[in-house]
């Protein structure tokens, strides 16, 4: 306890390095507080298909986000910072009656800003019975000094990696280092799950998944992006590669980001991703590329409770 709350008192649990007091109220670049703000638990059917699977991903969505994407579908939870702080008890109940539905696993949305209350509810919630994956969903832009306070915690890491090229990252997410940021907190999460297991039916139990939305007008740095994976993951890591890029929030004023990616952009990616070996990948129909898929934020399930 003492070493997460030390965390929070000057808070760099992100490459941000605000170094605010949030147990005192005092708000950096995320916006995050004390407590873990949530703005949607739900059941997930449109993940890939080892964390989906036939019942669906336990989805715990989180406010705010350590990310300013102009393209961020998200929006209301990440920027507005739509959703309820709750105690920590309260999240760890909430991995429970996940649990409790029949769902997979546990799939933290935009975790980050508040790692150090997630290892805590974790912890609370396995002395309680928790015992389904834990799915670590992130953008990314990660410290390795965070990511130490999950290991041992998390089973299956479903990062980003979103650039190869800084400017653009700076220009449309305003992160900077992001690719040297991604990069090392990637390898810190294959270190912490160094195989990928798989169950009987095909679920993830443990293991690394890379995500790279294939952008509009850039599908060069996507191919470098996995050139990064090959030379320092190996040709079998998992990569999904997601084809449901949608001009969305601030993306519409940006040229090169107005339109919707191109067939012919999104196949030079899939087939630059066979070409150089990679072996376990999963891609997107051009019909994922609509809004319709994006949550609806209405604080369902995130109501407080007692254990039962």
């Amino acid at each position: 306890m003492d070493q997460y709350e030390g965390v929070l008192s000057r808070c760099n649990v992100c490459p941000r390095h605000c170094n605010i007091n949030r147990l005192q109220g005092q708000k950096g670049f995320c916006q995050s507080g004390e407590l873990p703000k949530i703005a949607l638990v739900s059941s997930h059917l449109w993940e890939e298909p080892i964390i989906s699977g036939t019942r669906g991903s336990g989805t715990v969505f989180f406010s705010h986000c350590n990310l300013r994407c102009a393209f961020c579908q998200n929006y209301q939870i990440s920027e507005d910072g739509f959703g309820m702080e709750i105690p920590v008890t309260r999240l760890a109940e909430i991995f429970l009656e996940q649990q409790k539905k029949g769902l997979h696993n546990i799939n933290l949305v935009s975790p980050t800003q508040f790692i150090p209350q997630i290892a805590m509810a974790i912890s609370i919630a396995k002395s309680n019975g928790l015992h389904i994956p834990v799915v670590y969903n992130s953008n990314g832009y990660e410290t390795l000094q965070g990511l130490r306070l999950l290991d041992g915690l998390i089973d299956v890491y479903l990062p980003d990696f979103k650039y190869w090229d800084e400017a653009i990252a700076v220009e449309y997410s305003s992160a900077p280092n992001y690719p040297k940021i991604a990069a090392q907190a990637i390898l810190e999460m294959r270190r912490q799950v160094p195989q990928d297991i798989l169950d009987g039916n095909g679920m993830m139990q443990k293991g690394l998944i890379i995500r790279h939305l294939v952008l509009p007008s850039h599908h060069r740095d996507s191919c470098n992006v996995l050139d990064w994976i090959k030379a320092n993951l190996g040709e079998n890591t998992y990569v999904s590669l997601l084809n449901q890029y949608t001009p969305m929030h601030r993306a519409k004023t940006i040229k090169p980001l107005s339109r919707k990616l191109t067939t012919f952009e999104y196949q030079k990616v899939t087939e630059y991703f066979l070409n150089i070996g990679l072996q376990n990948g999963f891609t997107q129909k051009r019909s994922s590329a609509t809004s319709d898929y994006t949550p609806i934020f209405d604080l369902r399930g995130v109501e407080k409770r007692t254990f039962s």
